[in-house]
């Protein structure tokens, strides 16, 4: 077994198709297949169930993801701090984030990012909070940006911000709304949240049971800049994060307001792998995205109904 069997077994993991995989290393098919093959004897177990429509992980296949996930970051790391002696910091750095936080400071991040560490190479994806966090387990993610769930969780976190969630409406909505809003208010209003797939219903589930109703959302939706322009464009209203908001706020399309009986929020940390020393690359990107998340959060605020 050597590193680039390795990398090879981890791609064809994350595409689940030989053409793909084979594609993004940028060699033949065959030999993507030969040394997988090699792999699996050197192991003497088979790592991928193969099909007509692709190929997915054995149970030791997927033993071994997590294993050598965690193989080869430690190898990007050991890159990233030799090449700190020359006082860059450099490095490979894969993130994930939660929607809301994607969508609402993503693009300005990676901006400030590339422009103050030009040797950090930045890969960032959008998934649900369940999702991210099972790709930093196995590897194939070095942090992700997250709503932390309640009670025990495996993963090291490090706490960003925790904010609370807004009911916004925009002009079209007459209803009579002041200064702050109990959270019972929604049953008597046309609403607009993510579906039971995303982490921040789940939180608004759990606070409608506590005040002792059901949320019936007439409309789902899961992309998050889609219900604020559904919220400026029609009668409808919805409850998400203030930075999910800012921007509709910050241009004056919607209005919020805040909630009590009970108050909602949430907490976005980002997450790394247990057995993952966080690198300077990783420390560098973070604390510009932290930095961002919080500026827009105050922003946020700044714009609530009194």
């Amino acid at each position: 077994m050597d590193f680039k069997q390795i990398q090879y077994f981890l791609c064809l993991a994350q595409e689940g198709n030989v053409t793909r995989a084979a594609r993004q290393l940028n060699i033949v098919q065959p030999a993507l297949s030969m040394q997988i093959a090699k792999l699996e004897k050197s192991f003497g177990r088979q790592l991928f169930h193969r099909s007509a429509h692709g190929v997915s992980l054995t149970p030791a296949g997927e033993k071994f993801a997590s294993l050598a996930g965690a193989i080869m970051q430690s190898v990007d790391h050991a890159r990233d701090e030799m090449a700190q002696l020359d006082g860059k910091v450099s490095g490979r750095v894969s993130i994930g984030m939660i929607t809301s936080a994607a969508q609402s400071t993503l693009a300005a991040s990676s901006a400030r990012i590339a422009a103050k560490y030009p040797e950090i190479q930045l890969l960032v994806c959008e998934g649900y909070t369940e999702v991210l966090t099972d790709w930093v387990a196995t590897g194939q993610l070095d942090i992700a940006i997250i709503n932390m769930p309640a009670g025990k969780f495996a993963l090291p976190a490090h706490p960003i911000l925790e904010e609370d969630m807004m009911l916004a409406r925009g002009p079209m909505n007459e209803a009579a709304l002041s200064g702050i809003v109990s959270y019972q208010k929604l049953k008597d209003l046309d609403i607009v949240i993510p579906s039971r797939r995303h982490g921040l219903r789940r939180i608004l589930d759990a606070a409608a049971a506590e005040a002792g109703f059901t949320l019936k959302p007439r409309l789902e939706i899961d992309t998050l800049s889609a219900i604020c322009e559904v919220v400026a464009t029609t009668d409808l209203v919805t409850v998400l994060p203030g930075i999910a908001l800012n921007p509709a706020l910050s241009g004056g399309r919607i209005e919020a307001y805040r909630l009590r009986k009970p108050a909602i929020s949430r907490t976005v940390a980002w997450v790394t792998h247990p057995r993952r020393i966080v690198s300077a690359a990783m420390a560098a990107v973070m604390e510009v995205i932290a930095e961002d998340l919080s500026t827009a959060a105050a922003s946020a605020l700044r714009h609530v109904s009194r």
